[in-house]
């Protein structure tokens, strides 16, 4: 199979596709039914190998995800690593709920820290609910976030922030903060971000470190042929797209219109099923 196109992130190579988590963990951004059924789906290891499996099938061997112990996600990586011999790397975004400057809640973040290094993360990315509450509009600072970055340092990761607040990549790179990369929401309908389209796509190519956007689709909310083919249409060479899939059938599809829009060309799908189609859907003329 083709290989994905690759980027450079501190130093580690990662493919310009990152495998996404919430239709595996069971976050669809739509409705508790609908997170209930994937949940259902992939409570099973083995509904969520064959997925990572078909991802490593182009090389896409990177993961976003908050890895916890005692998880089907976690049995399925380490299941599949140990069957083909074949690392994932780990983009931890983990959630350090206290926040506050006391020595009890550093010490409880630097053990969350440690435990994302312990399950064998190679990126901590600051969960965007917790790097929010560091964020000085004021100042155009983020207060005491070095501490944070410093405690991932030690645990041997690399560095980054989610940030769903755009203000996050600015601050960041205003104050060169130890950052290796950013998460940034970016779709065609601007869901759930916190400003227009143009400006997040002006951070993004302004950003000074490479950028993991998140939601190329909407959550389902547009197709993956518009969504898929927008992001990559209109991010940097060195920038990725995080991408999740319900079952391996989906990660076939979301590659090759990947690869398409990379390459410029017309994806090789197959048509949508509905009845009656017109003939310009591939019906029969009548």
């Amino acid at each position: 199979m083709t290989k994905f196109p690759r980027t450079t992130v501190g130093g580690m190579s990662l493919p310009r596709m990152l495998i996404g988590s919430n239709w595996i963990l069971g976050y669809s951004h739509r409705t508790s039914s609908a997170d209930q059924m994937i949940r259902d789906r992939h409570a099973d290891p083995a509904q969520i190998e064959a997925i990572l499996e078909a991802y490593l099938d182009y090389g896409i061997d990177a993961m976003m995800a908050p890895f916890k112990e005692d998880t089907p996600l976690m049995t399925a990586i380490r299941n599949v690593q140990e069957r083909r011999g074949q690392k994932i790397i780990m983009i931890d975004t983990p959630i350090i709920r206290d926040m506050s400057n006391t020595r009890e809640a550093y010490a409880i973040a630097e053990a969350q820290i440690k435990e994302s290094a312990r399950l064998g993360s190679d990126f901590c990315l600051l969960h965007h609910g917790s790097a929010e509450k560091l964020v000085s509009k004021l100042d155009g600072t983020m207060n005491r976030l070095p501490d944070y970055l410093y405690m991932m340092r030690e645990a041997g990761m690399r560095t980054g922030l989610s940030a769903h607040m755009p203000e996050l990549v600015l601050y960041s790179d205003a104050n060169d903060y130890d950052v290796d990369t950013y998460i940034q929401i970016y779709n065609c309908m601007g869901f759930l971000m916190q400003v227009e389209v143009e400006s997040v796509h002006r951070i993004i190519h302004n950003a000074k470190k490479p950028v993991m956007t998140i939601k190329s689709m909407a959550a389902g909310r547009v197709t993956p042929f518009v969504g898929i083919t927008f992001n990559y249409a209109t991010i940097r060479d060195c920038d990725m797209v995080t991408v999740g899939a319900y079952a391996p059938n989906e990660v076939h599809e979301d590659v090759e219109i990947a690869l398409a829009a990379i390459e410029r060309r017309a994806p090789v799908l197959g048509q949508r099923s509905s009845p009656n189609k017109t003939a310009v859907l591939g019906g029969a003329i009548r």
